[in-house]
């Protein structure tokens, strides 16, 4: 096991504590692979009542994945890339189905990979600190983890604004649109983990009795401006709506959207069109992982992480560079299945077509 997370029970509660303080808690592939080993070993367990999941010492929550694995990868063969999302994948599944019930503190950061370690929670606090993205289209990814299921299911269009814009909500966001399901003050939240600890049976309770009012949500006050000019399943309609608005918040989303790959935000948009058509948890990670060794294969990753992550000059050159030069059937080929042996599959222990709360 790794000291990069923090597995141990505690009192019939399965504690998991992500531990890489100065990484932000970012996962790697060895975190993954700890966190599916414990969860397994705990269903079979009658000692462990419920699961809490959160992080250790300093800010958090979590701030995503191994991008520069994944990028370093993608300059070679992809080898190791494509195993870091077929294990990360393989939990974000383990955690949607399983059986007990977990709850996912979320204060702080929750981007990329601390989506899926959260979303697919039954029960989601969010506070005052929590900061929501999936900012992956700005490094020529897509919102993966998952993405392709949640992003669909939240009201109106806020799921596509999310994917292609990579906007930021905070905690009462959160709580307005369904991503949290509880909100509360982060002061309060170690003697909530302590009431939970004496009586793991009835954390639904005592989340519900401890839950705070949020303040008024910034994200709904846009909601009628998301649901209008983000309609369209297609950029280039996204961008014509912003355009002939001309208002002071569509001039901005135009400027973020201009900003981000247009190849990965149209792999974003089409992700979440069939992510909504799905049935099984299991079939949107499925597609993902087609989706994801076809991307890290395109030139938009290792350039979107050079200009982002490792240069930092914020000025990654795009190809294609334009909407218009990406082409129907570049995003087709970037969502053809993989041949047989090499598909995404979840954990044997996992029954098939259990579908978790």
């Amino acid at each position: 096991m790794t000291d990069q997370v923090l597995t141990f029970i505690e009192n019939g509660v399965g504690r998991i504590r992500l531990n890489r303080a100065k990484a932000l808690h970012a996962l790697t592939q060895e975190m993954c692979e700890a966190i599916n080993a414990t969860l397994l070993d705990w269903r079979k367990d009658d000692a462990v009542v419920a699961v809490m999941i959160d992080h250790a010492e300093g800010r958090g929550f979590c701030a995503g994945g191994d991008i520069a694995l994944i990028a370093n990868s993608a300059r070679g063969d992809c080898a190791e890339a494509e195993h870091f999302f077929f294990v990360e994948y393989r939990m974000n599944h383990l955690l949607f189905t399983y059986e007990k019930p977990i709850v996912a503190f979320i204060d702080g950061i929750v981007m990329g990979g601390g989506v899926g370690i959260s979303l697919p929670a039954r029960y989601r606090v969010a506070t005052e600190r929590t900061v929501f993205a999936m900012p992956e289209t700005g490094i020529g990814l897509f919102p993966d983890v998952g993405g392709g299921w949640f992003l669909p299911r939240l009201p109106g269009r806020v799921g596509a604004w999310l994917a292609a814009t990579g906007g930021r909500i905070d905690g009462a966001d959160c709580k307005a649109i369904g991503i949290a399901t509880h909100y509360m003050a982060s002061d309060r939240l170690d003697a909530v983990k302590s009431a939970i600890l004496d009586d793991p049976k009835a954390l639904s309770a005592i989340l519900d009795d401890n839950a705070d009012t949020p303040p008024p949500s910034k994200l709904a006050a846009m909601r009628a401006d998301i649901d209008r000019l983000f309609a369209s399943d297609r950029l280039e309609d996204i961008l014509a709506a912003l355009g002939s608005d001309g208002g002071e918040w569509a001039v901005k989303q135009r400027a973020v959207l201009g900003a981000k790959s247009p190849q990965t935000i149209k792999v974003a948009l089409r992700q979440l069109v069939e992510g909504a058509a799905k049935t099984d948890f299991a079939d949107n990670m499925r597609m993902e992982y087609d989706i994801a060794c076809h991307v890290i294969r395109r030139p938009d990753l290792v350039e979107g992480v050079r200009a982002v992550i490792f240069d930092k000059d914020n000025a990654p050159q795009w190809n294609p560079a334009t909407p218009e030069d990406v082409t129907d059937a570049m995003v087709d080929a970037i969502f053809a299945p993989l041949p047989p042996d090499r598909q995404w599959t979840p954990l044997p222990e996992i029954q098939p077509n259990f579908q978790g709360a």
